[in-house]
C-alpha cells in the first residue's frame, strides 16, 4: 500500500499542472544538451514529463520513479501521445532506490515536484549524484497544497477534515504527517548539488467545488480510505466519504457564491547543479 494508493485517476484529473514559465526554465537548463535524458522522482501520474516532452522534443529517454505502479500505469496512457521517439522507462521503487538501468546511463535533468518531502532526501541526492551526467541540473519544486494554503475558504474546509480525520494533518494508513526537519535548500547545499538558485513563479488558481472535492480524493490528508474506521458494522462501512463530500460540495458552495475558490499559489523552483557546473 502507497500513500496514494487507487488514487491515480483522481490525481491525474484534478492535481494541478506544472505553470509555463516553469516548464520555460526547465527546458532552457537542457540548451547545450543534443539528446538529454530526464529522470523525473516521485512521478505519480506523470506530471513533469508531460510538460517536458512537448517543450523538449529532442528527449532521447525519459525515466519516471514511483512506488505506486497504479499512478506509473495512468502516467503511461498520459504519455503515450507525446514521447515521440524518446524511450519512456516506468520503475516502480522507491526513488532512493533507483538506479541506473544500463551501462553508460546519464541523467542530464532529474526533477522532483511536490514529492521531496516524501523521500530520504540525503539518500535521493547521493543517487541522483552516482546517475547524472557532469553538468546535470536537479530541480525541487513545489507549491504547497489546499491544506496549508491560507484563505477563508481553505481554512473552513480543513475544519471540515478535521471533523472527521482528527486535528493532525494525515498521512499514509494510519499515521500523521510530519514536517521535513530541515529546508529543502540546506538538503541540496550538503549534497553534491550545492549550487542552489531559487525561482518564484505566481499561479492563481480559480476551482469549482467538484475540482477541489476530485483534488481531495487524490491526497495524502483526505483521500476516501481514510475516512474508513475500524471496526465499524459491515452496513455502515463506506458511508462517511459520502457524507463527508456531500457537506464539502455544500460548503464550497457558499464560498463559490462569495469570495470565490481563489488560490494565490506561488510554484518554486529550486534549480541546483555541482559546485563549479557551468
Amino acid at each position: 500500500m502507497t500513500l496514494f494508493d487507487s488514487a491515480a485517476a483522481d490525481y491525474a484529473r484534478y492535481r494541478p499542472g506544472i505553470p509555463d514559465e516553469a516548464v520555460r526554465l526547465l527546458a532552457e537548463t537542457l540548451d547545450g544538451f543534443d539528446r538529454p535524458t530526464l529522470l523525473d522522482l516521485g512521478s505519480g501520474t506523470g506530471q513533469v514529463p508531460a510538460a517536458l516532452l512537448p517543450a523538449v522534443p529532442r528527449f532521447t529517454r525519459v525515466d519516471l520513479v514511483d512506488p505506486d505502479s497504479d499512478m506509473l500505469r495512468t502516467a503511461a496512457e498520459q504519455l503515450r501521445p507525446l514521447h515521440g521517439q524518446a524511450t519512456v522507462a516506468f520503475h516502480a521503487v522507491p526513488a532512493e532506490t533507483f538506479s541506473a538501468p544500463a551501462d553508460g546511463y546519464q541523467a542530464d535533468l532529474v526533477t522532483c515536484a511536490r514529492a521531496f518531502h516524501w523521500l530520504d532526501r540525503t539518500t535521493a541526492l547521493r543517487m541522483a549524484d552516482r546517475v547524472t551526467s557532469p553538468t546535470a541540473a536537479v530541480a525541487v519544486m513545489g507549491d504547497g497544497s489546499l491544506w496549508t494554503y491560507e484563505a477563508h475558504w481553505t481554512a473552513a474546509l480543513k475544519e471540515l477534515i478535521q471533523s472527521y480525520l482528527g486535528d493532525r494533518r494525515r498521512a499514509g494508513t494510519t499515521g500523521t504527517y510530519t514536517e521535513p526537519s530541515s529546508r529543502y535548500e540546506d538538503d541540496l547545499a550538503d549534497s553534491a548539488f550545492c549550487k542552489v538558485t531559487e525561482y518564484r513563479f505566481p499561479a492563481r488558481r480559480t476551482w469549482t467545488p467538484d475540482q477541489v472535492v476530485g483534488y481531495l480524493r487524490g491526497t495524502s490528508f483526505a483521500r476516501p480510505s481514510l475516512f474508513d474506521v475500524p471496526h465499524t458494522p459491515p452496513e455502515l462501512a463506506g458511508r462517511r466519504h459520502p457524507r463527508f463530500e456531500q457537506e464539502a460540495r455544500a460548503l464550497l458552495e457558499e464560498y463559490v457564491h462569495g469570495e470565490g475558490l481563489v488560490e494565490d499559489a506561488v510554484f518554486t523552483v529550486l534549480l541546483a547543479r555541482r559546485g563549479g557546473a557551468a
